[in-house]
């Protein structure tokens, strides 16, 4: 099988990204396929998520050729987390620089492409980006490197706009950049059915994006919690509605892989 590339992006914060890396990874991995989660959000918290430090990994792999010494080094910042089939390279303040780095160099729109290349060929289902809510560089270069894209997007007000900006990008980047991956879909997040705000959004998101719009991942208390125990979702309760909700993506992303 072709290891498979998938981007968690969005130009917004607060979104659910990295609890959607994390449980989309931990999941595939439930399902026996082997995952590397790359965390190219300075933040470096799918590191804290799942009970690791954060480390410099990402800005190593942003920023180091592909020679056999600098890929060795690469990759001996890649982490087992403790569960079976799920890697991870950490990301920490360095990735800042990394994207610095990147600019200042000129690399081209393949660059993290290239970089993931190193991981690609020896039985790896997936590789998993966490990116940061920006752009400048790594995001579009990390959109550029997948061949879907999942953006998550809170059920609040003009929560659709930056998920509009995303899609902007993503059109920029097929028609002049020659990207040929595409939108795995739009995955509302902290979703609460009784509030008028949140269905006014969900219709908003269904207006723009259509069928693209996947099944929402409710607010849970169970979801908060998890970073706190350094657990996931599936391992903090897994017979929750959260986790049902999360494993439906991963039946997702397995069918269209």
């Amino acid at each position: 099988m072709k290891t498979k590339v998938i981007a968690i992006c969005n130009q917004k914060g607060g979104v659910g990204k990295t609890t959607t890396a994390v449980s989309l990874a931990a999941g595939l991995a439930l399902r026996g396929r082997e995952v590397l989660l790359i965390d190219l959000d300075p933040q470096g918290q799918c590191a804290t998520t799942l009970g690791l430090n954060p480390e410099p990994g990402a800005f190593y792999l942003l920023t180091m050729g592909s020679a056999a010494n600098e890929t060795a080094f690469v990759k001996q910042y890649v982490r087992q987390t403790g569960r079976e089939h799920f890697w991870l390279l950490a990301g920490n303040q360095t990735t800042m620089a990394a994207q610095t780095v990147l600019n200042s160099q000129e690399r081209p729109v393949s660059a993290i492409r290239e970089a993931v290349a190193r991981f690609t060929n020896n039985g790896l289902g997936y590789v998993i980006f966490d990116t940061a809510p920006s752009v400048g560089g790594i995001q579009e270069r990390a959109i550029w490197a997948s061949d879907m894209v999942l953006i998550p997007t809170s059920t609040e007000y003009l929560s659709t706009d930056s998920v509009r900006k995303l899609s902007d990008t993503l059109l920029y980047l097929q028609k002049e950049k020659s990207w040929k991956g595409a939108l795995l879909g739009v995955l509302p997040t902290f979703y609460h059915d009784q509030l008028r705000e949140h269905k006014a959004a969900m219709e908003d998101l269904r207006q723009g994006f259509g069928d693209r719009v996947l099944p929402a991942i409710h607010r849970a208390a169970a979801l908060a919690e998890c970073p706190g125990e350094s657990k996931t979702i599936f391992e903090k309760d897994p017979d929750s509605r959260s986790a049902q909700e999360y494993q439906a993506l991963v039946d997702l992303v397995i069918k269209y892989s």
